[in-house]
């Protein structure tokens, strides 16, 4: 029996659909006895961005929140909480299992505009086996895997259904893919408010097209058409006007056609209106305000006059990445990259109309120097182009046995490197069930309106897990943010209380009474101090501090000692200059050996027993403190600390349970991280502890 086009192609997306969905639950074949990665009976979110996501979405069906707890709700990056509370309406499972599955689900969408887009050039099995490649290629399965819950699981899905009107739009000129363009893009802006990006470059693209028929005296009219409803569909005005906008335009295009077509004028003017509005609504300050943000980048940021250190050089998504990766995370190996290359050449030589992903190729090339998270779009690409390529070379055997026997071999050998990936990649997840224990106990503790002060990195989550405030987050982590948290885990405890108070109050003035500038600078003058380095040395003293308006809770995780180097970094800046101060000093060694004379720690740092000393590259040093912690008969932990020489820069630390040591400097080692969470010694006028575990610690501010 021979199936019509129409059964094969939806045979064929059922097939690539159910073959992506298999895949992406390999992991939970694997680790589904792994309880460490699991919370309420489901497995654990493997992204911050998806807490605070998951966050929205628990507050939408709860039906409130408190004030000024930066809430995904109140703002426009709304979608998937809304998507999600919606499923939530139909489906009878529960929040966590939802989350967890529906980038599983919704990203394996993409392969309908691949196949689609396949057939749109008569080359179904193009389709088909680019479909099997762009659903499973290293980054995007990276970005979309069961617990990825972000907008990733639809940031290709839509591009590519636009894609795929588009090139349907230049090849048939119906007016139905005018109406479909628009509508797309309507929704890929509410899905994800960043995507003007990438419709402005189609628009530039479909443009410089235009600009070439005019001079070739050929018809611009659908193509001008085709610019003006994408345009609308741009303009930033609310979705649902906006959809009204382009149906009603769509309706008198098919009614009374002549007014586009047969009388110019009209098309011309309406044109420059919506490009006017396009403009004049802001349509290109976020391109300009990306290129700032993603090229143009700098490692610091002044403001007010003060210099503060920028996140972007501390984000591995946006910084450069080695070829080999960037190659890999693509097509899954750099021959197969390779081979992509020359494919896309010859597809695009073949069918001009495919010139048309050059901008999801860009934005995805743009990874190269500009950071890994962007490589997704350009694996739909480069799997058209390989499939391109395998379909040629099979076309080229006569023999149907032998043409489709050598089809699915290069499939399997482009696939199998991907697949690979997803065998090796594991099960990450943002953090540990016993971290998510810690938070969860917490909520049953603090107020709604209380703050957990922590690093950004854990903002998301906290506020998920505890329903409370935090003060930094995956959203919210500038120079200046970040400076002041930076400041409380890297000083000692009497200035790091008085700043989280300090910053609390504050945060909570620039709501009551709308108040603008940073937090430092309204403390410096509040204060009366013209020189911000003087108010900083004043915490050191008895300042008055604000009036407590609510608790004040500070999270300290275990793993957050492994980016103590990047924490420090932002507040290890004179504010005024900008100059960058002294690296701190940390060395955890993963081994060492001990005898009677000395402990040898590796990489040339040995602990002299005898003489106090310590050799860390060929340099020998008197030790400051030498601490040991063990616990008592009560499980409490206990310090032994002795003291060899108060003016020496070196400290080391013994972990005798974790059988672990530490070498720090005197900054490291009198930290108010290092004192609460390793040593467990808090000033008890200062903080009380509320929860404390050996993966993570809970304090509660006194003052």
């Amino acid at each position: 029996m021979v199936l019509n086009t129409k059964t094969r192609i939806i045979s064929l997306i059922i097939f690539a659909f159910l073959f992506s969905i298999l895949i992406r639950l390999i992991p939970v074949y694997q680790f589904n006895d792994t309880e460490h990665l699991k919370f309420n009976n489901e497995f654990l979110i493997s992204t911050g961005d998806g807490y605070w996501r998951a966050e929205g979405t628990r507050d939408l069906i709860a039906g409130f929140h408190q004030k000024n707890d930066k809430s995904i709700v109140d703002t426009k990056y709304a979608s998937a909480s809304q998507l999600t509370a919606f499923i939530m309406k139909i489906l009878p499972f529960q929040l966590e299992t939802i989350i967890f599955y529906m980038p599983a689900f919704f990203s394996s969408l993409i392969v309908i505009p691949i196949i689609l887009i396949g057939n749109s050039l008569k080359r179904l099995d193009m389709g088909f086996v680019a479909a099997l490649m762009a659903s499973i290629a290293w980054s995007y399965y990276n970005r979309t895997m069961v617990g990825h819950y972000d907008t990733d699981l639809l940031n290709i899905v839509l591009p590519a259904f636009l894609l795929w009107s588009l090139i349907l739009a230049i090849q048939t000129k119906e007016d139905k893919y005018l109406l479909i363009s628009a509508i797309d893009i309507i929704i890929y802006r509410w899905w994800y408010p960043q995507s003007y990006s990438l419709e402005f470059a189609f628009v530039g693209l479909i443009g410089i097209y235009i600009i070439y028929q005019f001079f070739k005296k050929q018809d611009i009219n659908y193509n001008l058409t085709l610019i003006t409803f994408m345009l609308i569909a741009m303009i930033n005005l609310d979705n649902l006007l906006k959809f009204i906008i382009v149906v009603i335009l769509f309706i008198i295009l098919k009614i009374k056609r002549d007014l586009f077509i047969k009388y110019l004028s009209s098309l011309y003017i309406l044109f420059a209106v919506a490009f006017f509005l396009f403009i004049y609504t802001g349509g290109i300050d976020p391109i300009i305000l990306k290129l700032k943000g993603y090229i143009f980048q700098s490692s610091t940021l002044t403001i007010g006059g003060l210099h503060f250190v920028t996140p972007m050089q501390t984000v591995r998504e946006a910084t450069s990445i080695p070829f080999d990766l960037f190659a890999n995370r693509i097509s899954g190996h750099i021959i197969i990259f390779i081979l992509s290359a020359i494919g896309y050449i010859l597809m695009v030589r073949k069918y001009p109309v495919m010139i048309l992903t050059l901008p999801m190729l860009g934005l995805g090339f743009l990874s190269y120097s500009n950071g890994l998270r962007f490589t997704i779009y350009a694996v739909p690409i480069f799997a058209l182009a390989i499939a391109f390529l395998i379909s040629e070379l099979s076309n080229l055997v006569k023999n149907n046995i032998l043409k489709y026997s050598l089809l699915s071999i290069l499939t399997i050998a482009i696939l199998a490197p991907n697949i690979k990936n997803v065998i090796d990649n594991g099960m990450p997840i943002n953090l540990v069930k016993d971290e998510a224990v810690v938070l969860d106990k917490l909520k049953g503790i603090a107020n709604r309106e209380d703050y957990v002060v922590a690093w950004w990195d854990y903002g998301y989550p906290i506020r998920y897990y505890c329903d409370v405030k935090t003060l930094t987050d995956g959203g919210q982590h500038t120079g200046y943010e970040n400076f002041l948290t930076s400041f409380i885990l890297t000083n000692k405890q009497s200035q790091a209380s008085k700043m989280m108070r300090l910053n609390v109050e504050y945060e909570e003035i620039k709501y009551a009474k709308h108040r603008g500038g940073t937090h430092i600078s309204n403390m410096a003058s509040d204060y009366g101090f013209k020189d911000i380095n003087k108010f900083l040395t004043s915490l050191q003293s008895d300042i008055k501090l604000p009036k407590k308006t609510r608790d004040i809770y500070i999270y300290l995780p275990e793993r957050m000692f492994n980016t103590y180097h990047t924490i420090k970094l932002f507040s290890n800046i004179n504010l005024n200059t900008g100059v960058k101060g002294t690296e701190s000093f940390i060395y955890k060694p993963t081994r060492y050996r001990e005898d009677t004379e000395t402990i040898d720690l590796d990489n040339g740092v040995v602990v002299h027993k005898k003489t106090g000393k310590i050799t860390i590259n060929k340099k020998t040093y008197f030790i400051n403190n030498i601490a040991t912690t063990f616990y008592d008969k009560n499980g409490k932990l206990q310090s032994k600390i002795q003291t060899i020489n108060p003016k020496a820069s070196f400290n080391v630390v013994f972990l005798s349970k974790e059988k672990q040591f530490f070498v720090v400097d005197n900054s490291v080692y009198n930290s108010l991280y290092f004192q609460l969470f390793i040593l467990e010694n808090y000033d008890k006028s200062l903080f009380e502890p509320t929860i404390i575990t050996d993966i993570a610690k809970v304090y509660k501010l006194k003052i």
